[in-house]
This record gives structure tokens, sequence and C-alpha cells, in this order.
């Protein structure tokens, strides 16, 4: 890891602070109110969770109490919660059914030190090859996906589901009008679960979901035979949950230094995710990444900026499955539901669809967008989908740059000589058609090839300008290449004469 300067740490000191926070009643309530908040939206998810990830819910629960806590601490973006997600269930699910629950939590270890690895590595750094259109592509599958996410609490249930959902709807319309000291969604939960409990109305609860714990996680070390073997078996399964993880937890936070107008320190996020996710494996977790859902509680709907938010959210998850369990498990799903409803309506970037702006904005940035949505819409995985559209990306620019280099060709007043002027970047697109910009027989005996309006950039134009040489070669005529920068130079003094 590199040394940080103090512009580094001037840039990355988080503001507000905690201090700042400890120092504010008003604040501090309202940290303390989003942690209770998303603590809440944790627990159905956790337990939704484990189920995809084929374990008992408490692994779930586990996972999200330790990783919340401890990405608390080690995080480099203030009020980003992790906790056990629906990408890492997906990709670490096929582990315990086959091989049993000692390898499902030596691939979770394994994950987390894979992830440490690749963040001292500096693989945050790539983040800067996303372009906006992916992320915006990525903001919006990802409200799509948690809007259809409570599409199984809304089918098949009584009727009664309906009118709570409404209800909790519209507190959280109404609240922030009044007031926004107190976050709305938790202002929803509590009412629409009065209504449920003085009513005495049969709706799903949170404690239909499957069984809460009700003691603390103890050490779990996995009883496997460490030979290559099981490492061949789980370093798959391990380097998927690293890369997915990392990926939807760097897009997260980049998605939150938006929404806060903050900068964070995404290579100290990536290590931190790492050991965030070899302590959960050691207390029997499944292990997880950045929850981008109940993120957008805490930040957007509950205004958290500190990590005091995500402290509580572990915390009060941890309280409320152990020692409140049996209130908790009288939550209605509806009050829930309604929650995630609002926090898709909220995330999703409505602007990115209006008519005004798809008319506006460039075609093959709308296309990148609908690409990385469909993808992810289609895997129901939102890294393959964000990769997808940077491949997309990149063909389109590749397209695109290609056609901006032109040749233009010049005789000498007396004949004897011909000057192509080279215009434009040169790289594999756009040189492998540079070589049929020449007129070879026409030419006279000396060509010059001007090169001062172009910069190559890869061993395919130094081969494309080799090609030419040899073709006026072959027909007695001589080539001067002029006008290339010290860089060019160098590229082509390497490479040049090497493709034979």
């Amino acid at each position: 890891m590199s040394a940080l300067t103090v512009g580094d740490r001037a840039r990355y000191r988080a503001k507000p602070s905690v201090l700042d926070a400890l120092k504010s009643p008003r604040m501090l309530t309202r940290e303390v109110l989003a942690g209770l908040v998303v603590g809440l939206a944790l627990i159905p998810e956790a337990i939704a969770f484990s189920v995809i990830a084929g374990v008992d819910p408490k692994v779930g629960l586990f996972s999200s109490f330790i990783m919340a806590v401890s990405i608390a601490f080690l995080g480099g973006r203030p009020a980003m919660v992790t906790a056990a997600t629906g990408a890492v269930a997906l990709v670490i699910a096929p582990v315990a059914p086959t091989y049993g629950m000692d390898y499902f939590i030596a691939t979770v270890i394994l994950a987390g030190i894979f992830q440490v690895i690749l963040g001292v590595l500096g693989v945050a750094k790539l983040m800067r090859f996303i372009p906006r259109s992916v992320m915006v592509g990525f903001v919006n599958a990802l409200a799509i996906f948690v809007f259809s996410s409570q599409f199984p609490q809304l089918i098949d249930v009584p009727w009664l589901v309906y009118p709570l959902v409404a209800l909790g709807i519209l507190v959280m319309i109404v609240m922030p009008r009044i007031t926004k000291i107190v976050p709305a969604p938790l202002v929803s939960v509590i009412i629409v679960t009065a209504v449920v409990l003085t009513m005495g109305i049969a709706v799903p609860t949170v404690g239909d979901q499957g069984e809460l714990p009700r003691s603390l996680p103890s050490l779990f070390l996995p009883d496997i035979p460490w030979t290559w073997e099981t490492f061949g078996i789980i370093a798959p399964f391990a380097l998927g949950v690293a890369l997915v993880g990392l990926m939807e937890s760097l897009l997260t936070a980049k998605l939150v230094d938006e929404i806060t107008d903050t900068h964070s320190n995404k290579t100290r996020e990536s290590w931190a995710q790492g050991v965030a996710n070899m302590l959960s494996g050691f207390f029997g977790g499944m292990g997880g990444c950045a929850v981008i859902g109940q993120t957008m509680i805490g930040v957007k709907a509950s205004g958290a900026r500190t990590r005091i938010s995500t402290f509580c959210a572990g915390l009060f998850l941890f309280v409320l499955v152990v020692v409140f369990g049996d209130f908790v498990g009288t939550i209605p799903m509806a009050a829930l539901v309604a929650v995630m409803i609002m926090v898709a309506i909220g995330a999703f970037d409505w602007h990115s669809v209006k008519p005004s702006t798809l008319k506006r904005m460039p075609k093959s940035e709308t296309f990148v967008m609908i690409a990385t949505v469909v993808l992810v819409l289609l895997t129901h995985n939102l890294a393959i989908g964000v990769v997808g559209g940077v491949l997309v990306a990149s063909v389109l620019f590749v397209r695109r740059v290609a056609h901006f280099v032109s040749v233009t060709r010049t005789v000498s007043g007396d004949g004897d000589s011909a000057t192509y002027a080279v215009d434009g970047e040169l790289f594999f697109a756009s040189s492998n058609d540079l070589t049929t910009l020449f007129s070879y027989t026409e030419d006279p005996s000396r060509v010059v090839v001007d090169l001062s309006g172009s910069h190559i950039w890869d061993a395919s134009t130094v081969a494309a300008l080799d090609a030419i040489e040899t073709k006026y070669a072959a027909l007695g005529k001589s080539v001067e290449i002029v006008g290339m920068n010290d860089s060019s130079q160098r590229m082509r003094g390497r490479l040049t004469g090497g493709f034979e």
C-alpha cells in the first residue's frame, strides 16, 4: 500500500467527521436513527440471502453484523454499509450444498484474502475506466433489481398487505415535509407495525422469514484438508466472490461520493472489504460486500454521513435479532417492502430516461446505459452487467476514435516527391487501414510520411508503417518518416523490423 501524502489525507478526510457528529446532538441523533433504520432493513435481506446461499438464516445475519461493524472502523467510505448480499450469495451458492459448511466458510475466508491482495495491488484505480453511462446503467439496474426483489412479498399474500405497503409509502412521502429530524423510513416502519399489532392483522412478518439467532457468534475454524486439491475446489468460488464484492463495493462507494459530494479512499475500502470478509468467515458468516439498497436508505433517505451510522446499523442489527428478536419478528414485511420500494424509486436516475435527455445524449452513450441494465437483469449479477457495459463502451469508443484519422497527400511542384500528412491517434483500430491510404504506384521515387499531427500508440501501428516502407521498397522507392514525437520515436525504434 502506498503511503498517503498530506494532500491525500486532506482529500479523504471525512466531512462531517465522527467528532463533528459527536459534538452535535442533532447530527448524532440523525446518524443513530439512520443506523436503526438500516439495521431493520438488513434483517429480511440477510435472511433471504442466506436462503439463496443454501445456509441457515443466522449465517447471513452474523455476517451482516460482523461486516457492518468492522467496515465502520476499517472502510474508506464513511456511511457506506457492508453486509451479506445477493450477488455474493449467488456466486457462493453451490459450495455449501455440494461440499459442506466447512468448505463454505473456507471459501469466504479465502475470498477475503484475495480482496486484501487485490486492494494492496491497487485494483481500485481501475474504477477510473468505468464511464458515466455504465454508472447510470448500474444505478438504474440496481433500482430495478431492488424493486423486483420485493415481488415475492407482494405475490400470493393477504390482500391487506397492499394497503399496508401503500400506507408505508405515503408516510415516507409526507414525513419529510413535516420534519427531517427522524428518518421517514423509521417512522413508516413504526406506524405500519403499530397498525398491524393494534388491529390484529394477519400478514407475513419478519419472523416468518426464518429463525433469528439467540446468542453471540462463536469462532469457526473450518475443518478441511489443507491441500492443493482443496484450494482448487474453493479458489474459483473465492475469486468470484472477491471480484464481485470489490466491484459492487467500489461502484457503491463512487455513487455515495457523488451523492455526498465528498471523496473516499477506494484502496483502503478494497483491502478493508477483504478483512471484513475474513472476520465474517472466522465467525461463521457468509461474507458479503457493500449493500447499495441499505446504503441508500442510510445516505439518501435518512441523511447519514459518518461511520457512526454504519456502526449503529451493525449494532442495532445484532441487538434487534438477539435481544429483541421476538418483537422484531412481529414487524410486518409490508413495512420493509414499502421502504425498499421507495429506495428503488429514489435510486433510479429518472433524468437519464427523460425524452429530452435521450434526444440530447449521444446514441452510443444511451446504448451503453441500456446494455448495462439489460445484462444485469438477464444475469442477475451487477458485476457482469458492469463488465459488459465497460466492454461495450470500449468497443464503441474505439470505433469512434478510429474514424478520426486522416491522411492528406501533396506532391511537390517539381514532382520529385510526395508528402503524406497523417493526423489523428494511431492504434490497432485506426492503423489497420493506414496501408490502404497510400498511392504506391502513382507516387514519385521519394515519399515523406509526416507524423507531426499524430501519435503512435501500439505495435499494430509500427507494423503498418513497416508494411508501407516494404511496399515502396518493392517498387524501388524511398520512404522517410518524419515528425514523430519522442514517445512515438522510442516505440518505433524498439519495435520496427520485428514483425517478419
